[in-house]
């Protein structure tokens, strides 16, 4: 079973992002595509996240008197499901969210960094909406979420495909409605 702190973990958000809509990859690929954490520390989470059973070596081939790996991430495995969040604190929680926006953030600065990013022209999205729904609804909304990700994700690279990477944080806005404050319009930046 997956824990928060074991996929929300920095470095092997990073990994399992990497990995997920690209296939397989080798540490070696893998490493390419992450310059910044050091070969000791891939393999250390790599490690990790194979014995978790989150990624699966999918080939094994001999390469100068070793064994080079390709991994793929397994993604029913790959979640926190509910029992395991329900076991969270709220101290959990709060660390998990920090770590989860903290990689978006770092992502997102990546993105920025690049000398050919251009973001209007390439789509990049951030919005905050809000819905009045109930307990039914809500739980209907997350699935049919969490379906279109899923749909979408199982697609593989492709001539004129375009990797994006999808977060979403779905958090009750109790605070607001106790403050009046629940009719705030919501910003769409993009």
């Amino acid at each position: 079973m997956a824990t928060a702190n074991l996929l929300l973990h920095p470095v092997r958000m990073r990994i399992l992002q990497t990995l997920v809509g690209a296939g397989e990859l080798t540490t070696a690929q893998l490493r390419d595509r992450l310059p910044d954490v050091s070969t000791a520390s891939m393999y250390r989470h790599v490690a990790t996240l194979t014995q978790a059973g989150i990624l699966e070596v999918v080939h094994e081939k001999p390469v100068r008197g070793t064994v080079e790996r390709s991994y793929q991430v397994r993604q029913d495995a790959a979640l926190v499901d509910e029992g395991a969040r329900t076991a969270m604190t709220k101290d959990d929680h709060r660390q998990a969210f920090t770590v989860f926006t903290g990689t978006m953030l770092a992502d997102f600065d990546r993105y920025l960094s690049l000398e050919d990013a251009e973001p209007a022209r390439e789509g990049v999205l951030y919005r905050q909406g809000a819905v009045w729904i109930t307990p039914e609804e809500f739980t209907e909304l997350v699935e049919e979420l969490e379906a279109v990700v899923a749909r979408r994700a199982r697609h593989s690279a492709g001539e004129g495909s375009v990797r994006h990477v999808i977060s979403l944080a779905l958090v009750p806005a109790k605070a607001m409605e106790a403050d009046g404050a629940g009719g705030i319009p919501s910003p769409d930046v993009g």
